[in-house]
This record gives C-alpha cells, sequence and structure tokens, in this order.
C-alpha cells in the first residue's frame, strides 16, 4: 500500500472512530468492494480499527417474510435510541440480478430509526453468499463498533438452512414469527428453531391476539423436542406488538440480561473466539477457490471439464480431481 493510500487510509478510520455516519458508510463500501485495488486499504482499515471493537451487543434477527422484522427493528431501535443507545441495523437484503445491488432496501421501510442521529441503517446487497448473508457483514459489524454503536442489528433475508451463517456472525439470534392458521409450524425449519435463542411471535395484537397465544404454545411445546442453541438455555418465546409498542420492554430486557450473563459467564468470548476461526476457515477456503479460479491454465481445462459433466460423460467428483491436479502441477 503506497504512503498516500496509508494516509488515506488512517484519515478515513479517525473518521470513523469519531461517529460520522458519512465515514463509517464509506468504510463498509469500501470493506463490501470486490475490486482488488479496494482489498488492501479494506484489509488495512479493519485491521486499523479492530482494537476499538467488541464492546457492542450483536443480535442477529430473522423470521418468515410478513412477519413484520422491519417494523419490530424499528420500533426497537427507536426505543433503544431514546434510552440513549446507539443503533446501527445491517439489513441484508436479496442481490438484484441486474444492478447487483440491495432489492428490499430497508433504508426506506424504516423512515422513523433512519431519521435518528443515533442510529445507521445499511442495506447490503447478499450476492452469492449462501442464505443472503454478505460475506463482509462482520466487517461492516466490526466498523460499526469501531464507530461507536453499541447495539448492532443484523437483519437477513429469510428462513432456511442458511440463516446457520448469521447465528456465526451475532451474540444472539431472534426468530420473529406471526400468528397464523393451522399448522403453526408449517414451513418453519426445525434447524432454524435449534439455531434459535429466542422466539418472538409479532403482530400479538387485535383479532390476532388469540392466534398468537396460540402459537406461542406452539413454538414452546416445538422448542422442548429440540436440542437448544446454547447448553443450559431454552429458548424463551414471547409475545409482542411493534405496531402497538407493547412488550418491547420486556424484550429487550431479556436480551440484555442474557448478553450480560454470557459475558458474565465467559460463554460470550468463547462464542465470539468460535465464530472468529469459523470466519478465518471460511475465508481461506474463498482464498482458495478465487486462487484456483484465476490460474489460467485451470480455466482452459475446466470449461471442457463442465461440458463433459454437463454431457454426463465424466463424472463430477472424478472432474474435480483433474482440475485440482492441474492446479497443483501449474504451482
Amino acid at each position: 500500500m503506497t504512503a498516500e493510500s496509508h494516509t488515506a487510509t488512517e484519515k478515513l478510520a479517525r473518521a470513523i472512530l469519531s461517529g460520522e455516519r458519512r465515514a463509517l458508510a464509506k468504510g463498509i463500501t469500501l470493506a463490501e468492494s470486490t475490486r482488488a485495488p479496494d482489498r488492501e486499504p479494506a484489509e488495512a482499515l479493519i485491521a486499523r480499527l479492530l482494537p476499538e471493537t467488541g464492546k457492542a451487543l450483536r443480535l442477529g434477527i430473522s423470521g418468515i417474510p410478513g412477519a413484520g422484522k422491519s417494523t419490530l427493528i424499528e420500533a426497537l431501535g427507536v426505543r433503544l435510541v431514546e434510552q440513549g443507545h446507539r443503533v446501527a441495523v445491517l439489513a441484508v437484503d436479496p442481490t438484484s440480478a441486474r444492478s447487483g445491488g440491495s432489492i428490499l432496501g430497508d433504508k426506506t421501510r424504516m423512515e422513523r430509526l433512519s431519521a435518528e442521529p443515533r442510529a445507521f441503517i445499511r442495506p447490503s446487497p447478499a450476492g452469492l453468499t449462501l442464505g443472503g448473508v454478505a460475506r463482509r457483514t462482520r466487517d461492516a459489524l466490526l466498523l460499526c463498533e469501531a464507530a461507536g454503536h453499541d447495539v448492532v442489528i443484523v437483519e437477513t433475508v429469510g428462513v432456511g438452512q442458511s440463516e446457520a451463517a448469521v447465528a456465526d456472525l451475532v451474540d444472539l439470534f431472534m426468530l420473529v414469527l406471526v400468528p397464523a392458521g393451522g399448522d403453526e409450524l408449517q414451513g418453519i425449519k426445525r434447524g432454524v428453531l435449534e439455531l434459535a435463542d429466542m422466539i418472538v411471535v409479532n403482530k400479538a395484537d387485535g383479532s390476532l391476539t388469540a392466534a398468537a397465544n396460540h402459537a406461542a404454545a406452539e413454538y414452546r411445546h416445538a422448542l422442548t423436542l429440540l436440542r437448544p442453541a446454547e447448553e443450559g438455555w431454552r429458548a424463551p418465546v414471547l409475545q409482542v406488538s411493534a405496531q402497538e409498542g407493547r412488550g418491547l420492554d420486556e424484550l429487550w430486557e431479556l436480551v440484555s440480561s442474557r448478553h450480560r450473563a454470557m459475558a458474565e459467564s465467559g460463554a460470550l468470548a468463547d462464542k465470539r473466539a468460535r465464530q472468529a476461526l469459523a470466519i478465518l476457515r471460511n475465508e481461506i477456503e474463498q482464498a482458495l477457490i478465487e486462487e484456483l479460479r484465476g490460474d489460467e491454465s485451470v480455466r482452459e481445462r475446466l470449461v471442457r471439464l463442465e461440458k463433459e459433466v454437463a454431457a454426463g460423460r465424466q463424472t463430477p467428483r472424478r472432474a474435480a480431481a483433474e482440475v485440482v491436479a492441474a492446479f497443483r502441477a501449474g504451482r
């Protein structure tokens, strides 16, 4: 990295540490960039700010479409800001096939929260990463912490087996569900329920109050049959109305008290250490894949092998072995 680039990175780092929102947005854009020239400055920025991170409560939130995740996050976020917290929301959206940008744009769906000076909302395109969790979401999370946000919420696209990706980024994982008719558990995969540190039944108001009571009872029963996300902790089921603001104080008390207990017992430090090692392994895998794809001899051979596999003349396993062998021979 050139001296000029180093100076620019240091200037950006100081601006982020001072809490400048524009600088934070610029830093996240740099971290998310896939351009080769941006990689070294992005890594330098994260390394520079790393000692200033780790002090926030990291909360992952997912849920079925229509559960009111954005409404809940906005209502909770506004309440936390009023209590003196600085809240950052990383809303990982589906990626547009045309522009590569975010489709949903959660910032436009959280108008009240986005207007708060102590809040920061960042819609982020998921790209091709499994589960809709952008590869650089952890970098964005760290940058938010360095900027002084003491609560960082990561909202994911939806519910599926890949929600494990966000669980590996946060301290607590919350699953937001909604009262519905018929089988309350239909469409909710067992693995997602097992990941949840807590379940929130939203829209528990008006004509849906009775349905919410029934749904909560069903989820509590289901959780007794599943392995808990953390040993010694059975995920509680809460009922809230984000629209009316009911149950939010109880929800936050549960989140914050659980977080404090994890910190005091050492479970939080252990969990974050495991997450960091998992990310390290993932980065190694990604780096090796990128290096392999960048090898010219491998690319040429891969084109031929893809045609053979597609035509049924070659097995995927043998083709993969040939690609790896060609890569090793060229090193």
